[in-house]
């Protein structure tokens, strides 16, 4: 059966209150038209668990999505602020749409091309490679919308660009275009790459270039003995892994990147070689929520607890490759299920130790026992395999376009205002590119939110934090956090964000009246009618004040002529 979906939106949309139900509706007889009867007879419980999932988001974006095309204020006194966006991954495509829903005019540059720039490092990966937290964490935009637990690469892109053409960004985007420069002119407007009169003037920058650049690749030790294949974990789309004994060298993200290509291409063996022990956190949204509420953000006299729950119910006979020297809340944990699995079945093994030279038929490494520090003493042995996927990560994209004095210590990257505001400049926001370490997601409400920040901020002059304010609440998160292993900004919790954010807001009355706007993206409309009045106010008193000084100027000069006759 089909259904005429234009039909049916059309005749909703002519009735105000039947809007909601259109949201709802919609995606479900989608879904319902996509789902085949066995599917729903074998698997009843996940099927509705995805209906009410499915209806959730469609009930969040239409309470919180910004609706396209852009509203305006339509008040000469609050004229349409611009905003330039650097990067033009999913961080740069969500606060650009965030910008242009809520009234805004940006340019949105990448120094890429159209295919390997729009999404960001999704559109670099593997299409094997697929999220490691659930999706409900990562709706990166109010208007996204997901329809499986862990969605593929493939998946994330098409929201992506989804969002980008929804929000009109096409006409207001630049490919191929390198940003070395961001300078502010004499009255305060920024300048890119000086040049003005290609791109104009900008109230404010959104640096979004992310964490994840160009993919690194360390050379290894006599890396040309070696007889077999070497790429990148990024690299592996076309690669053929089945029946072949897989190296996988390095953790975190990239290692389970390079875990699930070998795993779905049937690869007969998969050592993951690695010089220290990872936290392993299982791919549920409840344990990942759960450590994400830690709101001290650091590594508590509680924090044992988490960690022997772990170790107990999901490492149980590998805790041999549990941490022992760090805490769970002092990195950012590896979120897999499979690489146990795999261990436990005898098709993987966790290997620690240094590599000490690649041979021809595959790696002299150092095994080191646990406890041994790294470089320490070990028994040396060589690993074969055909394949050596090198999961090192990416370089970190560069902030270098800023101003220099972004960077003058100590209140360099990330320790700035909320992390990512320079305390010389609450017009500058480096959203998404300044974090280190974190228990939390890239993808979720926090990028709006700080987008949001920074538009207060150049609408309503009276909630812009002073440099001293900005570097003293730097100075108090330091205090607070001064136990922490880690730095106060190198690692933090999705709760400790939250704090964060509420904490800035109360204690400045007049970002008070933004709350629901910066928090939920509802309600500018009212603050913009106060900061009417309270402009309005300002200009009265100026005129008051101007009156009052030329009539003491007269009074004065009356005065002086009086005495002189």
């Amino acid at each position: 059966m089909s259904l005429n979906y234009k039909y049916f939106h059309s005749l909703l949309k002519f009735c105000p209150g039947l809007q909601l139900l259109s949201a709802i509706l919609i995606p479900l007889l989608t879904m319902a038209t996509e789902s085949s009867i066995p599917a729903i007879i074998r698997h009843p419980f996940v099927v509705t668990f995805t209906w009410f999932y499915i209806a959730l988001q469609a009930v969040l974006t239409w309470v919180f999505a910004p609706v396209p095309p852009p509203p305006t204020t339509g008040n000469e006194d609050l004229p349409r602020k611009r905003v330039a966006v650097i990067g033009a991954g999913i961080t740069g495509v969500s606060s650009a749409a965030h910008c242009v829903g809520h009234g805004f005019d940006v340019q949105l540059f990448e120094s890429r091309n159209k295919e390997k720039g729009l999404g960001g490092i999704w559109s670099r990966v593997n299409s094997t490679s697929a999220l490691q937290v659930h999706s409900l964490m990562y709706r990166f935009h109010p208007s996204v919308s997901f329809n499986t637990a862990y969605p593929t690469q493939q998946q994330i892109k098409d929201q992506i660009i989804s969002l980008w053409k929804r929000y009109n960004l096409e006409d207001r985007t630049v490919f191929d275009t390198k940003i070395t420069s961001v300078k502010q002119n004499d009255n305060g407007k920024w300048i890119i790459n000086d040049n003005e009169e290609q791109y104009g003037l900008f109230d404010g920058v959104l640096a979004t270039v992310g964490v994840c650049g160009d993919p690194k690749m360390p050379p290894l030790p006599n890396q040309d003995k070696f007889k077999g294949e070497i790429y990148h974990s990024s690299e592996l789309d076309g690669k053929d892994a089945k029946g072949k004994k897989v190296l996988i060298v390095g953790g975190g993200a990239s290692a389970i990147e390079a875990l699930e290509f070998a795993v779905k291409n049937g690869a007969a063996e998969i050592d993951v070689l690695s010089r220290s022990d990872k936290w392993v956190i299982p791919r549920n949204v409840l344990v990942q929520s759960l450590l994400a509420c830690n709101i001290f953000g650091q590594e508590t006299a509680l924090s044992w607890i988490p960690e022997g729950l772990l170790r107990k119910f999901f490492y149980r006979d590998l805790q041999d490759i549990a941490p022992t020297d760090k805490g769970i809340f002092t990195q950012t944990p590896m979120a897999n299920d499979e690489l146990f699995d795999q261990i436990r079945e005898g098709k993987a093994h966790w290997l620690r130790g240094d590599i000490v030279s690649l041979e021809e038929k595959g790696v002299s490494f150092n095994f080191r026992s646990k406890g041994v520090p790294k470089g320490g003493p070990g028994r040396e042995r060589l690993v074969e395999g055909d394949i050596i996927v090198l999961a090192t990560g990416f370089k970190r994209p560069s902030l270098s376009f800023l101003p220099d004095e972004v960077f003058e210590e100590p209140y360099g990257p990330p320790s700035w205002y909320l992390q990512v505001f320079p305390p010389k400049y609450p017009d500058i926001c480096a959203n998404n590119s300044t974090y280190v370490d974190a228990i939390g997601t890239v993808g979720n409400m926090h990028i709006g939110i700080y987008t949001r920040f920074l538009l207060m901020f150049l609408t309503d002059p009276l909630t812009r934090p002073t440099e001293q304010r900005m570097k003293t609440w730097i100075d108090f998160t330091r205090f607070m956090k001064r136990l922490s292993p880690t730095g106060a900004f190198d690692f933090f919790t999705y709760a400790e964000l939250i704090y964060w954010y509420v904490f800035v807001m109360v204690v400045n009355p007049f970002r008070w009246k933004w709350a629901l706007f910066v928090f939920f993206g509802i309600g500018r409309g009212l603050p913009l009618m106060v900061v009417e009045r309270e402009n309005a106010f300002r200009r009265e008193l100026k005129k008051e004040r101007k009156a009052n000084k030329s009539e003491k100027s007269k009074a004065n000069k009356s005065n002086k002529s009086t005495k002189t006759h």
